[in-house]
């Protein structure tokens, strides 16, 4: 029985660890702290009072646990934006996700080197690991609330872009720090071959799974999310395989599929999203339970750290995006509220663990100096964005997704939606049409679909808006 009872401890560790994990966001809610600064702080000294938890995770299953982590974040992201509003703030998202990311890496090396005293090759290295956003801490830290208008969907489009910029520039700079005789120029091959062929597979997955999805049924309604979820999986499979970025491909097909109607789309929605913090809160432990506590007892390492999060947040970060916005649609307040914006979260510390499996010059120094930066930026700047957003008058609304349900209405003759199709209604950002019953059959949803008068129109939708909608439905 010592393997069924190893077996057995395993599951009641990973278990209450999870439970806790899950419990400690209303704690981190209540006191206004970010739960990623619990996840990243709380599993180093778990780790210190049990060695042994030390042993468990090698860097290797680290960076797999986050990459995992990532395409559900990432897929999420992109489901939650949509193509429509992607494309009303399609300039700003990727001149700040693409150029911005580029411009802060390159600004961040040479403080680096300068301020800091770091060869150009740890510096480079330094500049693109730290460069990305995180699109889950971004919003985790305000709880229910929702980011509204322009400002919010910038800053999760452009960490979503950039978290995939940020991993194909790293990729190039190892290439170029460990290969001798390498140019920069690998870099830029690197980068333009991974953004390239990502893109194209995104682009080509969602064209693929779209028609399946609304087309071949399940029999069970659980099994809608789950079936989505694994075609994200083979979106970045496919890319990483032919040498694109699985990242930038799982986020375009999320994208392009998040205003498609398919069948048990708020299911699918709902789904995504808890997983999504799942993702997160493991990722997070993931990376804490990394991390030496002997490594952060070194005041150095601590003081250089502090020193480029100064530098990042106040001055490096405003110098790269502020001029990318000066063309976009947006009062003064949400230019400061993206300029200061940027948090650091789990792509940082991924692109640290590449650098270190990679067997870079210093590793110890760059996956230390990463952590450190993040847990300032979460910790510091993360605590304060919420109250930074009330003072620069950004607009909020509460989101309670258990709340949401599912609302039948009847098409009445010469309402607003009697002949017209389903991407042409004014639905709100949190209601999909997810079933359609006609003269006593079902109809397959999709964007495309013409209402007439007498459908049976099932709406996921929250209980607020069913006013709204019935309007759209049934009132003449």
């Amino acid at each position: 029985m010592t393997e069924t009872t190893d077996f057995a401890a395993i599951v009641f560790i990973v278990a209450l660890a999870l439970f806790l994990a899950i419990s400690l966001r209303s704690v981190a809610a209540r006191f206004a702290l970010p739960a990623a600064a619990i996840f990243l702080v709380l599993p180093p000294i778990a780790t210190e009072v049990f060695p042994s938890l030390g042993d468990t995770l090698s860097i290797l299953e680290v960076e797999r646990i986050v990459t995992v982590a990532l395409i559900v974040i990432l897929f999420n992201g992109g489901l939650h934006i949509g193509l429509r509003t992607f494309r009303a703030s399609a300039r700003p998202i990727l001149s700040t996700g693409v150029i911005g990311t580029f411009a802060t890496a390159a600004m961040l090396a040479a403080a680096c080197h300068w301020l800091l005293g770091l060869d150009w090759t740890l510096a480079g290295l330094v500049g693109a690991a730290l460069a990305p956003t995180d699109p889950a801490v971004t919003f985790s830290v305000f709880g229910n609330r929702e980011i509204r208008g322009r400002s919010g969907t910038i800053l999760e489009g452009e960490s979503g872009a950039n978290d995939p910029v940020g991993i194909a520039l790293m990729i190039g700079m190892i290439e170029f720090a460990t290969v001798d005789g390498a140019s920069f120029s690998v870099v830029v091959e690197e980068f333009a071959i991974e953004m390239l062929v990502g893109v194209a597979v995104g682009v080509a997955g969602a064209a693929v799974l779209l028609p399946i999805f609304r087309r071949l049924t399940l029999p069970e309604p659980s099994l809608y999310p789950l079936r989505v979820l694994a075609g994200a999986g083979l979106v970045f499979g496919a890319s990483a395989l032919i040498h694109g970025s699985g990242f930038i491909a799982v986020f375009i097909a999320g994208i392009l599929l998040g205003d498609a109607a398919m069948p048990r789309k708020g299911e699918t929605e709902r789904f995504s999203i808890g997983l999504a913090s799942l993702a997160e809160i493991a990722a997070f432990i993931a990376l804490g339970l990394s991390i030496d506590l002997d490594l952060l007892r070194d005041s150095h390492l601590w003081l250089d750290g502090a020193i480029i999060f100064a530098l990042l947040t106040l001055v490096i970060r405003p110098l790269a995006v502020g001029p990318l916005l000066l063309l976009a649609r947006l009062r003064a307040g949400e230019r400061i509220f993206i300029m200061l914006g940027g948090l650091k979260g789990a792509v940082p510390i991924l692109l640290a663990a590449l650098a270190v499996i990679a067997a870079v010059d210093d590793p110890e120094y760059l996956y230390g100096v990463v952590y450190v930066v993040v847990l300032l930026s979460i910790v510091l700047q993360g605590s304060l964005m919420p109250t930074m957003a009330t003072r620069l008058g950004i607009p909020f609304r509460t989101v309670s997704y258990e709340s949401a349900e599912v609302r039948q209405f009847i098409v009445a003759a010469r309402s607003f939606a009697d002949g017209r199709r389903i991407d042409r209604l004014p639905l709100s950002e949190r209601a999909w049409v997810g079933g359609i019953l006609r003269d006593g059959g079902r109809v397959q949803v999709a964007d495309n679909v013409t209402l007439v008068s007498g459908d049976r129109v099932d709406v996921y939708c929250e209980p607020e808006n069913e006013p709204a909608l019935r309007r759209v439905f049934e009132a003449r």
